[in-house]
């Protein structure tokens, strides 16, 4: 078990750490002599959605089953795929009236609502030890991205910074109904992680090249690639390591449940910032040192004390 988690988490840290760079660079970043911004993330979701969907397909097809797919309520399935594709387009929105270290310092509190709804939803029950562990990777990751404005001005407040912060809460509210979903999902029907992947990427294509049509960002989209070819590389990247590294997510919720799944992407956000450290020079401060100390010492007790996080987070 210890190898396949650490196949497992070492995958999403990886792919997710490049993803989060690419991103960053493509949504905050400048093209041409204009400084034009690239503002287009429905399109952007379309491609990556389509990514994955291909992706989803091959990995069934290599995988040559003999079994059929279980039966899963095409309700189930729209709804999940929709809190999922509405917590990706908040986060991504969010970007362009808030900075990327608030985005990520927010997102790093998505344990608690995986928690709220999997008590108010799911009717779960969860050992203190977990609430203390998913407090301290939180902490930490907070601790780390925190930095004085006077020190460094990270957020450039606006007439729409609050706007900003309501499309990160709407985001996290997402996350933690699809978690809530996706595990009663799993837990009833027992899907395999590709064909949970397959279907939720397919209903979110559909809602994203409807959306696409009805706002008409698709023609300004193709007008902008058009004008600025370097962004083409760095958009079909993100869509490569969101695909790859949603399968192992969905392997990750498929064999570990959703707060073990959580606990892992909560902490690869540590990563995605030490990797900016790496490429971009960032020195690390004593707190910041701490906020790493706190991570992996949660991380380790999460490892030490999960062994068998399915009798454990059975429901009542």
């Amino acid at each position: 078990m210890s190898l396949r988690f650490a196949f497992i988490a070492g995958g999403i840290f990886s792919l997710y750490c490049l993803f989060a760079v690419l991103q960053e660079k493509l949504l905050k970043g400048t093209f041409g002599e204009e400084k034009e911004r690239f503002t287009y993330v429905l399109p952007l979701l379309l491609v990556a959605t389509v990514f994955n969907y291909c992706y989803a397909v091959f990995m069934k097809r290599l995988s040559d089953r003999t079994t059929e797919d279980t039966k899963i309520p095409t309700l189930y399935i729209t709804c999940i795929s929709l809190t999922y594709l509405l917590a990706m387009v908040t986060s991504f929105m969010a970007l362009q009236w808030v900075s990327y270290p608030m985005q990520i310092v927010a997102k790093s509190a998505k344990p608690i609502p995986v928690m709220v709804m999997g008590v108010l939803i799911g009717h779960k029950s969860f050992p203190l030890r977990k609430y203390f562990i998913i407090i301290l990777i939180v902490s930490g990751v907070a601790l780390f991205l925190y930095r004085e404005d006077k020190a460094v001005n990270i957020v450039k407040t606006s007439e729409m910074v609050g706007f900003g912060e309501i499309l990160l809460f709407m985001s996290l509210l997402m996350d933690g109904l699809t978690n809530s979903m996706q595990e009663r999902v799993m837990a009833k029907y027992k899907p395999k992680s590709d064909q949970l992947m397959l279907e939720m990427n397919k209903w979110s294509m559909l809602y994203l090249g409807l959306m696409v049509l009805v706002t008409g960002e698709g023609m300004d989209f193709l007008s902008f690639v058009q004008r600025h070819p370097s962004s083409i590389l760095q958009i079909i990247m993100i869509s490569f390591c969101g695909a790859l590294g949603q399968f192992f997510i969905y392997l990750c919720l498929v064999e570990y449940g959703t707060l073990t799944c959580s606990v892992i992407t909560t902490t690869r956000k540590f990563f995605t910032v030490f990797s900016s450290i790496i490429i971009f020079g960032h020195v690390l401060k004593t707190r910041q040192w701490v906020g790493i100390v706190f991570v992996f010492f949660g991380l380790f007790l999460d490892i030490y004390y999960g062994k068998t996080p399915k009798k454990q987070l059975e429901k009542k």
